[in-house]
């Protein structure tokens, strides 16, 4: 992606003056990574904010038994979690694995916090990004407790259009706290009170 298409990608997708992109687009470098690669890992150093500009991409932890436990999806409709909210001393407290071949947006989270300092508009994109993340983080806890796996499963499906015939939905029934035999009885069930 040259850098042209950068500038006008982030003034569309997340509304960012010419200014305010042609300063964050200065510090960004456009890297990718395949299917299946594990591009975070937790207990390394990571120093780096993510924009997603094509692909997807999830975060997750192993549980006691070396299960692994999705947190979180990511695609070209949201950042990959702030810096600040996966990281502890700036020791990555998750992993993030691409799902498909994915195109990020990179760039050091000091850049970013320099920038904020500088560009008003910055540092409220910035912010609104950490508050929509905790929002999200928020709401997750709360369906997980007061929902249902069949309303859990309606809210991901709102909130992640198409996904669910986009990537294994083992990511899917781990994300919602359920079994992949539950996730099955449940997706038939839903299409079954359809017909």
């Amino acid at each position: 992606m040259d850098m042209e298409n950068l500038i006008q990608e982030l003034q569309n997708r997340y509304k960012l003056s010419l200014d305010s992109a042609e300063k964050l687009s200065k510090v960004i470098e456009v890297i990718q990574f395949q299917k299946g690669d594990t591009f975070i890992r937790a207990g390394k150093i990571n120093t780096t904010e993510y924009l997603i500009l094509e692909g997807i991409c999830r975060s997750f932890l192993e549980n006691v038994k070396g299960q692994e436990v999705t947190l979180s999806f990511f695609n070209s409709l949201k950042t990959i979690s702030p810096n600040l909210t996966r990281t502890k001393n700036l020791i990555s407290i998750l992993n993030v694995q691409a799902l498909t071949d994915i195109k990020l947006a990179s760039f050091p989270t000091l850049e970013l916090m320099r920038l904020m300092n500088e560009n008003r508009a910055i540092e409220m994109w910035g912010n609104g990004i950490l508050q929509k993340e905790l929002m999200q983080k928020v709401s997750k806890e709360i369906n997980h407790i007061s929902l249902g796996a069949k309303e859990r499963l309606l809210t991901f499906r709102k909130e992640y259009p198409l996904l669910e015939n986009q990537i294994s939905h083992s990511y899917i029934s781990s994300y919602l706290g359920i079994t992949n035999v539950s996730l099955s009885r449940i997706r038939k069930e839903i299409s079954n009170n359809r017909t």
